[in-house]
Order: C-alpha cells, then sequence, then structure tokens
C-alpha cells in the first residue's frame, strides 16, 4: 500500500489529481454533447430537409467510427484547423489545440451523436394532445416549451443520457494519447516508474467503477426526482 500512499513516496495524490481531470474532461465534454445533441435534434426534427440530412449525417459517421479514430484526428489535425480559421482573420501567429480541449471536444462530439438520439426520442415520446391542448388554449410557444416540453424530454431522457455519461467517463481514458494525465495516463506512469503494472492498473479500475457507480446513483436520485407526482398504473 506504501505506493498508494500520499506524499512524496506514494502516487495517492498524483492519482488523485488525475481522477480531478478525468471529471473535469467527462464534465466539460458532457456538456459539450449536450449542446451538440439539442442542436442535432432539433434538425432532425424540422421540416428543413438538409438540416435533416445533416443531422443524419452527423450521428451516422459519429457514431460509425472508434472514438480513438476521432481524437487522433483532432489531435493531429485540429490545430491545423484553428490557424486556417485564424488566419483568415489576420492573425499570423501559431496556434495550437491542447490535450485537454482536444479531449472535450472528441468526446463532446461523439457523445454529442447519441445525445442526438436520446433527446430526439424524449421529444417524440411527449404526448402530441398536450402540444396540441396548449396551442388551442393559446399558450405561448416559449412557455409551452418550459412548462409542457422541457420537463417530460429531461424525465424521458434521464436514462439514456446517464448512459451517455457513462460513456463519456470511460471514453476519457482513451484522450491518454494525447499525454493528458487523466486516471489511465498516470496509472501508465505510475506503472512504467514502480514496475508494478498490476498495482495501478488495479487502482485505475477501482476508481472508474467508484466514479460510475456515484454515477448511477445520481442519475438514479435525479429520475425519482423527474419522475415525482407521475401517477403510476
Amino acid at each position: 500500500m506504501g505506493l498508494l500512499s500520499w506524499g512524496d513516496k506514494g502516487w495517492g495524490d498524483e492519482l488523485a489529481l488525475a481522477t480531478l481531470m478525468t471529471l473535469a474532461v467527462a464534465s466539460c465534454a458532457f456538456l459539450l454533447g449536450l449542446v451538440f445533441g439539442s442542436l442535432g435534434a432539433t434538425a432532425k426534427l424540422s421540416r428543413i430537409r438538409p438540416l435533416v440530412l445533416l443531422a443524419d449525417a452527423y450521428t451516422t459517421v459519429l457514431r460509425g467510427i472508434p472514438e480513438l479514430l476521432v481524437i487522433y484526428l483532432l489531435f493531429f489535425g485540429g490545430g491545423g484547423a484553428l490557424r486556417f480559421v485564424v488566419k483568415m482573420f489576420g492573425y499570423d501567429g501559431y496556434v495550437e489545440l491542447n490535450a485537454f480541449t482536444t479531449g472535450v471536444i472528441a468526446i463532446g462530439i461523439v457523445n454529442g451523436a447519441y445525445s442526438t438520439e436520446a433527446i430526439r426520442g424524449a421529444v417524440l415520446a411527449v404526448p402530441k394532445g398536450q402540444i396540441e391542448a396548449a396551442k388551442a388554449y393559446g399558450m405561448p410557444p416559449w412557455t409551452m416549451f418550459r412548462r409542457i416540453l422541457a420537463p417530460q424530454v429531461l424525465r424521458y431522457a434521464l436514462p439514456s443520457l446517464g448512459n451517455v455519461w457513462q460513456l463519456c467517463l470511460k471514453e476519457t481514458a482513451l484522450i491518454s494519447v494525447t499525454g493528458l494525465v487523466e486516471i489511465m495516463r498516470q496509472s501508465t506512469i505510475g506503472a512504467g516508474s514502480t514496475k508494478q503494472p498490476f498495482t495501478f492498473y488495479a487502482c485505475a479500475a477501482v476508481l472508474y467503477l467508484v466514479l460510475t457507480s456515484l454515477s448511477s446513483l445520481g442519475f438514479a436520485r435525479a429520475e425519482r426526482w423527474a419522475d415525482r407526482g407521475v401517477r403510476r398504473s
């Protein structure tokens, strides 16, 4: 257990910081994925054919290629694309995406494709009669969205979004290839430095299990909160 102690002689504090980094990347990527998912679901549910086709292409491509490949494409090509964009605005300096930003964007884009389908399915699950009744009553669109659509979409989408969050947590392990020190990267560094790979990788497994288990409890509680007042048959 000395290897996992805190201080100069142990790796406990390094693993704790790596866990915080994992949570930071996963949280930012999940929120970014919700933004992409909301936009994608809106496009898919619209009657504008080009938007529907664009959203279909987005979800098909991002769900069909490995997440690691997306990370590599963004890591090696994102900097060049960013420099091209800023050069259009007259800036000739060198810019690049750091490992944290690369990880957040890559995982966010991928999980946005899954969030798109989760949100779209939740919107379609809302009874059409309620929307029609609100329109017949003369309820303004924003009020209808706030009082009828949004609460029920949240309720229907929470279980699927919980799965998306779990994927987010586990996919952070892939960004270790960019050099960002999260749980997997720190475990690899510790294993290489101490020649004790089983100890560090077992510790990494425990840390991921703790994060995913706490997340499951959190989403279960959120689902119970969203279901309050719902009549059960």
